[in-house]
């Protein structure tokens, strides 16, 4: 089975196989790149026990293995896994995060449909900043109606910043 990864468009600037926009610093190179479970948890911060449930579930079910059965990632399988962590910090649902997987393993067909799902996702991710803007403006206003009640209640000389502080 194939890897779960997408190759940039030559030009991008990004070698084949790269999943984020920018080049990857990879512990080993390219050739050489065979992890341990536990290598990848260290590398990621992710656990031993969630890279299993990934795979379980099918957000990594390409993860090829030694002759004694031990998992063997590679540099293409960090660079899918840090695509994840971007997407969960998105918050994509698991669910969503899954079909996309499923969308990239079945090929260039699929390439509008990973599009508006990505999309969807930006949308969501843009109207929670939204969301987080205007309570910061809130946390701001409040922050700043408690500064002043600070400084009008203090003793004269006492507690309070030089003026221009």
């Amino acid at each position: 089975m194939e890897p779960v990864t997408e190759n940039q468009p030559a030009g991008e600037g990004n070698r084949p196989g790269r999943c984020a926009t920018r080049e990857a610093v990879h512990p080993r190179p390219d050739g050489e790149d065979h992890y341990t479970i536990s290598e990848v948890a260290a590398c990621t911060g992710l656990s031993a026990h969630t890279l299993r449930w990934y795979e379980r579930i099918g957000l990594m079910p390409h993860v090829d293995r030694s002759h004694t059965g031990q998992r063997r990632f590679t540099n293409r399988d960090l660079d899918w896994l840090n695509l994840v962590g971007k997407l969960r910090l998105t918050g994509m649902p698991v669910a969503d995060m899954v079909r996309y997987a499923e969308l990239v393993r079945a090929g260039r067909h699929t390439v509008a449909a990973r599009r508006e799902l990505l999309e969807e996702t930006r949308r969501d991710v843009r109207r929670r900043i939204a969301e987080l803007q205007e309570t910061l403006a809130v946390l701001d206003y409040k922050i700043s109606i408690y500064g002043e009640a600070e400084r009008a209640s203090a003793p004269a000389g006492r507690g309070t910043a030089p003026e221009g502080a």
